[in-house]
């Protein structure tokens, strides 16, 4: 931690799920910008995540439920906050306790959401960047687009969905997406990269396949279960995690208009595709096992995802973005090297 202090004339930024993947590896984007004025808010168990947190450098640090209870009391009125990044949640797709889902990731977001537009109707703005999730685009039969009309339409296919797309609807009859300081609410696509190594059989498949291809010499992935697609041909938009943080940050720019807006590369990749370019990265001939699919995920799973970044480059986003192989080839060497935590 920074000795820096909390009362510092530097702009303070909040971020939540500081020790998650996302939050950690945002939190250590902004330090490399020369933000050290943070309160990170998080809640880390035994996973390991913690470790996240050693390298970056902050101003305070605040368990989940004690941040929310204080900025209700008004305790960090007077820091200067002039922006939210609300990345924490239950991230689980199979997270089965949907009550759970929505008293995480919908009533703390909702309380988050009603303190910043307070705090920018009196004069002194500050903007939630939160995560939404481009699960709330379901099975995609009804398209990727980032337009508001269309959210009211989208049928998510599991809790963890439902409980961002509620979030989205709330915020959109509340107006919160219009004016100074307006919400950003950011529909990640499938995110890879350092600091995941927490996530347990959330990590992506990246980190998987390198694991088992230490293990094993080979990886499995699922067959399909639909006559439109071929075992292994099923797609994604995958996504490196510091161009994921290079986007949202993009919204430190108070004249980047609010709205829902995916986080993408904009392409659509099989899982093939993936798993050539980690054992290419490895220095390896490919070997995978088509395996059965659970039952269980069979209704649930998607077939094919890609993020329509029309709208987050019609707002001012024009960095380049990392192709599958760019993001696999960077990432390997880290997973080689044993995942230790960004700026270690």
């Amino acid at each position: 931690m920074t000795s820096k202090a909390s009362t510092s004339s530097a702009p303070c930024y909040v971020v939540t799920g500081a020790a998650g993947f996302i939050g950690s590896a945002l939190a250590w984007r902004l330090n490399q910008l020369g933000h050290e004025n943070l309160i990170l808010v998080d809640a880390p168990g035994a996973d390991g995540r913690w470790k996240n947190l050693v390298p970056l450098r902050y101003a305070d640090y605040f368990d989940r439920k004690d941040f929310l209870d204080g900025l209700i009391a008004g305790r960090f009125n007077d820091l200067g906050i002039k922006a939210i990044f609300h990345l924490g949640a239950i991230s689980s797709t199979t997270e089965a306790d949907v009550a759970l889902l929505l008293k995480n990731n919908f009533e703390y977001t909702k309380l988050l959401a009603q303190w910043c537009a307070a705090r920018t109707a009196g004069g002194k703005p500050a903007r939630l960047v939160y995560a939404s999730s481009a699960a709330t685009y379901g099975d995609g039969s009804r398209g990727y687009e980032d337009d508001h009309a269309k959210v009211p339409d989208l049928r998510p296919l599991n809790g963890y969905g439902y409980s961002k797309q509620l979030f989205d609807l709330w915020a959109l009859r509340r107006g919160a997406f219009e004016g100074p300081a307006g919400a950003v609410g950011l529909k990640y696509f499938n995110v890879y990269g350092p600091n995941e190594y927490h996530k347990g059989d959330m990590k992506s498949m990246v980190a998987k396949a390198h694991a088992q291809i230490l293990a094993e010499g080979r990886v499995k992935l699922f067959k399909s279960h639909r006559p439109d697609y071929k075992d292994g041909e099923q797609m994604r938009d995958f996504l490196h995690v510091l161009d994921a943080v290079d986007m949202t940050l993009h919204f430190l720019d108070p004249k980047a208009p609010g709205g829902l807006y995916n986080v993408g590369t904009g392409q659509a990749r099989t899982w093939l595709d993936m798993m050539k370019a980690v054992f290419a990265a490895m220095g390896r001939e490919p070997r995978i096992d088509f395996v059965e699919m659970p039952e269980v995920l069979r209704g649930k799973y998607q077939y094919y995802t890609k993020a329509d970044i029309t709208k987050i480059r019609a707002a001012g986003y024009d960095k380049p973005i990392r192709t599958l192989e760019e993001g696999v080839a960077e990432y390997v060497p880290y997973l080689d090297a044993g995942e230790k935590p960004l700026g270690w």
